[in-house]
């Protein structure tokens, strides 16, 4: 029995890295969403004390990512760090950052897909897709695909089955929406009943056409958290046989700067929904554990909260529906993983 077994929401990423510093040591990890007051900045830090071969920092801001690294040159100035700027709702900017990771590193141990954003008004992608869903899990879609060569490659390396892992931080509000087959986009079109928010959601926290408001933002935050783990069941059926493990993390309830796009209403609403807030290192707990944990490699569930493999709603773990969700990610990103 590993370690996990005595981890409890008040766990630190400090702690789990420490246990699992030996799987840590010499591993190539790329981390999204990178800034500070962020899960992507404690998630880093935790890292960066033992001893990783290289870190690969992403985000859509320089300057915000150099803060972090000025951070990690402090707590260990042995760790190589890079920098990749991009913005993960536009495509173009994807495929630009994936050709700068293929010229820094031949392998890639660990991907943690761990940006998103979450917004009460209704925006797009520069593709014309819903922003949440575009950003959240298109972009990650896509930049995972990309990268998937890298990942092969660390994985034939090691020769050590599940020990190479992609973590998408997910969030246990998923359960808000399934994914919108009929209308990812909330343009108001007509969805059957299982696409609708689940039974026991409020009325005024879901679309309602009929009454002129075809967008709620948290619904569409929801879609955009079920995809993140119908992302990973994909994953693990696609590419477990060639040693690549993945998973989808609820990191807990915390207050970071994703929330400086929501309205005064939304925040007040989020406010309520935890008795036990997290801080950030506590946060980024569960996602170490993920990507870390040797007792992980074959696991077959698909979503951790608190460090500990937790079930979910079918809708979110069918794998028709995860394969349903594929095919659609691959025709809004053109079904081209090319550079």
């Amino acid at each position: 029995m590993g370690p996990a077994a005595g981890w409890i929401q008040e766990t630190t990423g400090t702690e789990v890295a420490e246990a699992f510093k030996r799987n840590i040591k010499g591993k190539t990890i790329l981390i999204t969403g990178v800034s500070p007051i962020s899960l992507g900045e404690s998630t880093a830090l935790a890292i960066a004390r033992h001893g990783p071969a290289k870190l690969l920092l992403v985000s859509r801001t320089e300057s915000k990512l150099q803060h972090v690294a000025d951070k990690i040159a402090k707590i260990n100035p042995n760790v190589k760090v890079d920098l990749i700027v991009v913005d993960l709702s536009s495509q173009t900017d994807i495929r630009t950052a994936a050709r700068k990771v293929f010229d820094l590193t031949d392998r890639l141990d660990v991907l943690v897909n761990n940006a998103a954003v979450v917004t009460s008004a209704r925006g797009e992608t520069l593709e014309g897709i819903e922003l949440q869903f575009g950003t959240n899990h298109i972009g990650h879609h896509l930049l995972t695909s990309l990268l998937t060569p890298l990942l092969i490659a660390a994985a034939t390396a090691s020769g050590e089955r599940g020990t190479t892992r992609i973590v998408n931080v997910s969030s246990i509000g998923y359960r808000l929406s399934p994914i919108r087959f009929h209308d990812h986009n909330f343009e108001g079109k007509p969805i059957p009943s299982e696409e609708e928010p689940p039974k026991g959601i409020p009325a005024h926290m879901k679309p309602d056409v009929a009454a002129g408001r075809p967008y709620y933002g948290f619904t569409a935050y929801g879609q955009s958290k079920t995809a993140n783990i119908l992302h990973a069941v994909a994953l693990k059926e696609k590419f477990l046989s060639k040693g690549i493990q993945a998973f989808a993390v609820h990191p807990g309830s915390i207050w970071t700067d994703l929330s400086r796009n929501l309205s005064a209403a939304d925040r007040k609403i989020i406010e309520g929904t935890s008795t036990f807030w997290k801080n950030q290192d506590q946060g980024c707990a569960t996602t170490l554990a993920a990507a870390f944990d040797p007792d992980l490699c074959d696991a077959e569930g698909p979503f951790l909260s608190d460090c500990h493999l937790h079930d979910v709603a079918e809708y979110a773990k069918d794998q028709v529906i995860a394969e349903n969700l594929w095919q659609l990610s691959e025709k809004l990103t053109e079904g081209k993983a090319s550079l």
